[in-house]
């Protein structure tokens, strides 16, 4: 029996059935090139199709995701298909495995150009964990959160790919009741999952065609200044407290790969306007496991799949003004968190704005970020046949 090269290369959870895309740079050399991930190596795909003869080596030579976001779903089923066939053929084997190269050779950069930047804040537990934590005797929901995804505008300008140190900003905050300008004393996390946009165009957009403007997903952690965004927030919500970092993970993983890992939006207690209603559309809820390390130790394992609202009702909401949609886009799901305590998405809640610091096994007790510290952020999905989707993780070290 001859083998594949699906069967040669491929591990749980980067097989055949994920095929992440990502871009990266070959050791000595300066243009990047976009691949899919398969085990733990990256095929470089405009060589692989140049070799193989394919019309489909344009969609790669931009060295990114930038050409096919712009394509059509039906060119992202078509490539994705091609690179299945290759994969799955004895007879291209030999070829693909010539373009494998060992993710030890190569550095990974930013998988796309960012466009513009919506982060939202549809986690149910975290928004009312918030309101628990700053307003005590009035820790309700704001007003609105219930009727419509909740979102703002940050900067697509400071979207880092994962491994990008995370230098900690300056601001003002509140110090012993004066304002003082220096260096955030409260730097945060949140761990969200990422989602990018092709096929651009004006809104609105159907909550049934969502997914003809979504290309793939991935882990996103919105670096967060809670002390600048404490003093700054009101009237206006989050600015220079979020808009120096947010980190991506390498890897976006198709929607084409998550078929198994859909779910239904939770029961709603209020009903939805008729554009966000999603009763009788294709459930866009997504059952992803999300882990949090802070220097090599787990302290979170966030549940996307609790999330009240869902990435078909964010992209949709974001555009029902009329709003464009460009290739490119990226919005994020906001903080994710759970019922149980260790399945809170930010430092914030984990040890409840400081009263009840985490002990670390290598660093003692602690409050926040410190610098020097690491934080990883992993998730996983279910995929097809009991497989696995593995979407890697996005690495983030402070920097002073």
């Amino acid at each position: 029996m001859t083998t594949t090269a699906a069967q040669a290369l491929a591990r749980p959870g980067f097989d055949a059935n994920n095929l992440p895309y990502g871009a990266f740079v070959r050791t000595g050399q300066a243009q990047s090139r976009l691949g899919v991930r398969l085990g733990d190596h990256v095929l470089d795909l405009q060589a692989l199709a140049l070799d193989l003869n394919s019309d489909l080596a344009n969609w790669f030579e931009g060295g990114n995701l930038d050409s096919l976001l712009q394509g059509t779903p039906a060119d992202w089923d078509a490539v994705r298909a091609a690179i299945v066939e290759w994969l799955s053929t004895p007879a291209h084997a030999q070829t693909v495995q010539a373009h494998a190269i060992a993710l030890s050779d190569v550095e990974m950069v930013m998988p796309f150009t960012p466009a513009d930047y919506v982060d939202f804040y549809a986690s149910e537990q975290h928004a009312l964990n918030v309101g628990k934590i700053f307003r005590p005797q009035n820790p309700d929901l704001p007003a609105a959160w219930k009727q419509l995804p909740i979102g703002y505008h940050g900067r697509s300008g400071t979207l880092f790919v994962s491994g990008t140190p995370v230098a900690r900003p300056n601001g003002l905050r509140r110090v012993d009741g004066n304002i003082e300008y220096g260096p955030c004393r409260f730097l945060d996390i949140e761990a969200e999952m990422g989602f990018v946009c092709g096929n651009g165009r004006m809104g609105p957009i159907s909550l049934a065609n969502a997914d003809q403007h979504v290309f793939g997903a991935f882990i996103l952690n919105d670096w967060s200044a809670r002390d600048i965004q404490a003093f700054e927030y009101v009237p206006l919500g989050p600015f220079l407290g979020k808009s120096f970092a947010t980190s991506i993970s390498p890897w976006v993983v198709p929607l084409a790969a998550l078929s198994a890992a859909r779910i239904s939006t939770p029961t709603r207690d209020l009903p939805l306007a008729a554009y966000l209603d999603d009763a009788r559309t294709t459930p866009s809820g997504l059952d992803v496991q999300l882990e949090v390390l802070w220097n090599d130790e787990i302290v979170s394992r966030p549940p996307f799949r609790v999330m009240y609202y869902s990435y078909a009702q964010m992209v949709t909401h974001m555009v029902v003004n009329g709003a464009s949609l460009r290739a490119g886009d990226v919005f994020g799901s906001g903080t994710i968190s759970g019922d149980d305590v260790r399945q809170r998405g930010s430092f914030l809640e984990l040890t409840w704005n400081g009263a009840e610091p985490i002990t670390l096994a290598n660093g003692g007790e602690r409050k926040s970020l410190v610098d020097g510290d690491v934080i990883e952020m992993r998730a996983t999905a279910p995929g097809p046949d009991g497989s696995i989707i593995d979407f890697g993780s996005v690495i983030g070290r402070i920097a002073p």
